[in-house]
């Protein structure tokens, strides 16, 4: 039995749809299902949404776009000094570019300014455009921030800057006071779809300003609007669809730079290598350096320079990586190890030492961990400021419940699931108080368990090459447009074993009756030595193709495995116990001892407080086992042993090795013919010295001394001769006896019936007659159907 990491959620299927998409669009059984689970209900949707059919949303719905046109126009015709205002993740550079390289090739006096992370934070600040102002600059427009910017904004207005406004990030109560505002979620907007990335409402201005869509820009607005994890439905997915097509031509000398260091083909650039290859590296300077770096990689028209900016950003973002998995270590010990904490549903933690850039990829990670909303703060003792960044689980509503805690945020910006913000280090703990007060109010137990929807079961029969194809159509794959997850019921794993350097994946083959398939399970590695090859698995993944060599294959990307049924581990007669004792369940494991001498035999002291040692029949109906992982150590006397200690309990695994020093199975078992010729042998000699003459007589007969040992033994039961200090003396005229009422003999057959169940069974029939007996418990039942 293996439970899964996450509670899955199943999506029913809805047959009248999904036959109706198969028969008129031509389509495999899951991709029909796939977009009947998307919420689409006709063909002509379908068909949308399949075939990239529409076009890009009139910019001038956005209210305000007038006034920003009319102004911008005004500053281009009268040569005063523009400055777009950027953010230094991937989104705020991107969105810079758009609108900078727009500006440019529109004849403005333009330059950009990004705050610094760590000297200024987030968004717009008074000193910048004190700054900004003093250096001749007339007309600020914000890309991806502003919102929350109103003592700016007010600032701005008192010493003569005009401010444009453009961000899509949650507005507050208050808009500020400026020129324009640009934003899809302003109240009573008229914008069909309010989900756009910054450089999404960048590129609308953009095109206001153009009076066309710009086809050198798209790949920028793919980039940003995958990066910014926003919604990839309706005009986002268009915008990325479209610049993910143009990405292969683009002759951006950074971006192709950029591409080059981080090995990506920019033949065959998707969704996937922008969340996970060029994202990262653009938020890179910006985390731990200045995000200008970006700005001036994508602006370059010098090769040289574009690779060695690229270089430097792709060096930054190891040491990124480097530096995350440091803090993250040290945040996880922390949380697990202060008491403090032990009783806290909102993780808060913070340190002088944590990079402030870093800080949102570390919540994040204990998210993943403790399936807990997270903030992470770095402290500043000379300013006396925590800088933080949060990210949530999807019950617990980030900027409501900020919001709610005004009072102690003078600075702070988000969504539902992340947010960003500073505020003093004494009232850190006060966050952390109220905000779990907060959710002991909203949340239960079943809000922390972390969910993962599945859009059908399928079999292994259907994973081939024509249907992934086909999946591919319903690309890019996003946040609220996520890559399918399906799931395989009762496969077997024939081959799996660890890979990596340090094993931290799984390599596995799924087979049935007639298929076998390819999977790889990224950070799942660990689970190597918690499957048997002969489970039956249902597993959970996402379809791949796997090029190598020019040859094609179908795969699947393991995401979660779960077992449905106790599983037999087989380390019988062959190895130490020592040798894998390492493999075996952290919790929960008991080792079952029936002889004794076997805990010292076996060196079980380090593991005496999980010892049952079983000596009675009692003690083995008693021993309290449920839902627990059994070692067999060694063999019972008999099966009854083990048919009472198993009887209708619930096992997780059993890990079978029964040990004992000397097999009877193959020992040499005396035939009928032997007691005959042995028992004249003693009727003639009347009394017999086995003790110092038992090895001649065994030379002389062919049979082993232990041979001659167990038939004397057996004679001895039968009453057929006397033994007294080695010497076997006849009886005259014994009842007449069978050698099976011999309890010798008896006990030898019956344990050498035993090695033959226990011991020497293959594994498919030891694990059969462990099934007589252990009550079976169905843990698929957990899984929701939706």
């Amino acid at each position: 039995m293996l439970q899964s990491k996450t509670h899955w959620k199943i999506r029913q299927d809805h047959e009248v749809n999904i036959n109706h998409f198969v028969n008129e669009l031509n389509l495999t059984p899951l991709v029909a299902r796939l977009l009947v689970n998307r919420g689409i209900e006709t063909v002509e949707e379908a068909k949308s949404f399949l075939f990239h059919n529409g076009e890009c949303y009139d910019p001038f719905l956005l209210e305000d776009m007038h006034i920003a046109i009319e102004r911008i126009n005004q500053a281009i015709r009268n040569k005063e000094k523009i400055t777009v205002y950027g953010d230094y993740d991937a989104d705020g550079v991107t969105s810079t570019y758009v609108l900078l390289s727009t500006l440019k090739k529109l004849g403005a006096n333009v330059d950009f300014y990004i705050p610094n992370r760590f000297t200024e934070g987030y968004g717009p600040n008074e000193e910048a455009f004190r700054f900004l102002k003093d250096q001749g600059t007339d007309l600020i427009v914000t890309v991806d921030n502003g919102i929350a910017g109103i003592h700016e904004a007010n600032v701005a207005k008192e010493i003569g800057l005009d401010l444009i406004i453009t961000d899509h990030h949650e507005p507050g109560p208050e808009l500020p006071d400026c020129l324009a505002i640009i934003h899809p979620k302003r109240p009573n907007s008229l914008y069909p779809f309010q989900e756009l990335a910054g450089v999404g409402v960048a590129f609308k201005l953009a095109t206001a300003l153009l009076g066309e869509v710009s086809e050198e820009l798209l790949p920028f607005v793919a980039i940003g609007t995958v990066g910014d994890l926003v919604s990839l439905k309706d005009e986002n997915r268009l915008l990325v669809q479209k610049g993910l097509k143009l990405i292969p031509s683009c002759q951006n000398l950074g971006l192709k730079a950029l591409l080059k260091v981080a090995g990506a083909d920019i033949h065959h650039v998707n969704e996937m290598t922008i969340g996970f290859t060029l994202a990262p590296r653009i938020n890179a300077p910006g985390r731990l350096e200045h995000a200008d770096l970006g700005v001036h990689l994508f602006l370059t028209e010098d090769p040289e320079e574009a690779f060695a900016i690229a270089q430097e950003i792709n060096d930054l973002n190891k040491q990124r990586q480097s530096i995350v998995d440091e803090i993250a270590k040290e945040a996880i010990a922390e949380f697990t190890e202060n008491e403090k904490y032990k009783d806290d549903q909102i993780i808060v933690l913070g340190k002088e030492n944590w990079h402030p850039g870093v800080i949102g990829i570390v919540a994040s990670r204990l998210v993943e961990t403790f399936s807990k909303p997270a903030l992470v703060f770095s402290y500043d003792y000379t300013t006396g400021l925590a800088k933080g960044s949060a990210r949530s689980i999807p019950r617990f509503d980030l900027f409501e419940n900020l919001s709610k805690c005004r009072d102690l945020l003078p600075h702070f910006g988000g969504h539902k699931m992340a947010a960003g913000m500073t505020l003093k280090i004494e009232d850190v703990d006060k966050l952390r108080q109220r905000l779990n007060t907060l959710a002991k109010e909203q949340l239960t137990p079943e809000d922390f368990i972390l969910e993962t929807e599945i859009d059908g079961v399928i079999s292994l029969d259907e994973i081939n090459l024509e249907t992934i194809e086909q999946m591919e159509r319903l690309a890019p794959f996003g946040t609220d447009n996520p890559k399918p997850i399906i799931m395989v019921k009762d496969v077997q794993l024939p081959n799996i074993r660890s890979v990596g350097s340090d094993g931290k994946h799984l390599k596995m083959t799924m087979a049935n009756h007639s298929v076998e398939v390819d999977g790889i399970g990224f950070n799942l590695g660990e689970l190597a030595d918690h499957i048997s090859p002969f489970a039956n698995v249902s597993l959970i993944g996402e379809l791949d193709i796997n090029e190598w060599n020019h040859i094609r294959k179908p795969q699947v990307l393991v995401k979660d495995i779960q077992i449905n049924e106790w599983q037999l581990f087989d380390y019988r007669g062959h190895r130490k116990i020592e040798q894998w004792v390492d493999k075996l369940p952290k919790e929960n494991c008991k080792f079952i001892v029936f002889q004794e001498e076997s805990i010292g035999k076996l060196n079980l002291a380090p593991y005496l407080k999980d010892v049952l040692l079983i000596s009675t029949m009692d003690e083995a109906k008693d021993a309290v086992i449920q839902n627990t992982h059994l070692v067999l150590v060694d063999l019972p006397p008999n099966s009854m042993y083990l048919e009472t200690l198993l009887s209708n309990k619930s096992i997780l695994r059993i890990y079978a090795y029964f040990y004992q020093e000397d097999t009877a199975l193959f020992s040499t078992m005396p035939k009928r013919e032997h007691f005959k010729w042995y028992y004249s042998f003693l009727r003639k000699q009347e009394t017999f010295d086995i003790q110092n003459r038992g090895h001649d007589l065994a030379k002389f007969s062919g049979l082993s001394i232990e041979a001659i040992k167990f038939m004397t033994q057996v004679f001895f039961d039968l009453e057929f001769v006397k033994m007294d200090n080695g010497i076997v003396s006849i009886v005259q005229s014994p009842q007449k006896r069978n050698l099976t009422d011999s309890t010798t003999y008896k006990r030898r057959i019956e344990h050498m019936e035993l090695e033959k169940t226990l011991l020497y069974s293959t594994y498919s029939e030891l694990k059969k007659w462990f099934d007589q007996f252990i009550k079976q418990v169905n843990i698929e039942e957990e899984n929701t159907w939706i």
